[in-house]
């Protein structure tokens, strides 16, 4: 699957892993589990036995549970950017640059909610509040893409083309990323982890492309009615990016 490493060292026979690569092995071996399990299927006692080394050996690589699953985190949130990034590219031009800015507007949410249920594990784990520096609009190298963007940031950036193209106005602009991100990311979780687990697949489909129009839908009357909210500010007064 191109989200992932799509190799897993073998580990089996005389040798286990490559001297001098364990780091990553383990790393492999930690994205392997979190994909079937998610965060708390992750532990360094786990990947220690699956590549074949010693606890200690682990621990000079990974200090505790929680440094282990930072850079599973890491590795899934620049997953995300990744297919973010093939979605909204391959959105095509459009008719228009509004209705380009629209299309690839939609493509970011769409690659977000199937990258999501495609890989619960990986997304849990994108998400998990227990790990440090999670601020979304500054993340670390590690989670972001080969431009250096991760997923809040590339929404930002598809916000940014609906206003300089016209299909959003600097007035209503404020609060529109993260009320679209709000949108997926809450029935991502809802399918995956809550009531609507059980959803058939046609169903979460339909659901998917309804939200979507939804926000597209909201976008523009707000747009025609000139809606507009106050620039919203951080816990200590700064105004967010959103609001500049």
């Amino acid at each position: 699957m191109a989200f992932v490493v799509s190799e897993i060292p073998d580990t089996e026979g005389a040798g286990g892993y490559h001297h001098g690569h364990l780091r990553d092995t383990l790393l492999r071996y930690g994205i392997e589990l979190a994909r079937s399990g998610g965060p708390e299927a992750v532990s360094i006692r786990a990947v220690q036995r699956l590549a074949r080394v010693s606890n200690a050996a682990a621990y000079r690589h990974y200090a505790d549970r929680y440094a282990l699953l930072q850079a599973i985190s890491d590795h899934a949130s620049r997953c995300m950017a990744d297919a973010m990034t093939d979605a909204i590219d391959a959105a095509g031009e459009g008719d228009t640059p509004a209705d380009a800015a629209r299309a690839r507007f939609r493509a970011s949410g769409a690659a977000y909610l199937n990258f999501a249920l495609t890989e619960p594990g990986l997304f849990a784990i994108a998400f998990l509040t227990d790990l440090p520096s999670k601020d979304p609009a500054n993340p670390r190298p590690g989670a972001r893409n080969a431009a250096g963007l991760g997923p809040f940031q590339l929404l930002q950036r598809c916000v940014d083309e609906l206003e300089a193209t016209g299909a959003l106005s600097t007035e209503t602009k404020p609060f529109t990323d993260i009320a679209a991100w709000s949108a997926v990311h809450g029935l991502a979780v809802l399918i995956n982890h809550g009531p609507l687990a059980q959803l058939p697949q046609a169903a979460r489909h339909s659901a998917i492309n309804r939200l979507l129009q939804i926000i597209e839908d909201g976008l523009e009357t707000a747009a025609r009615h000139g809606d507009s909210v106050a620039p919203p500010t951080s816990p200590g007064g700064r105004q967010t990016r959103a609001g500049r």
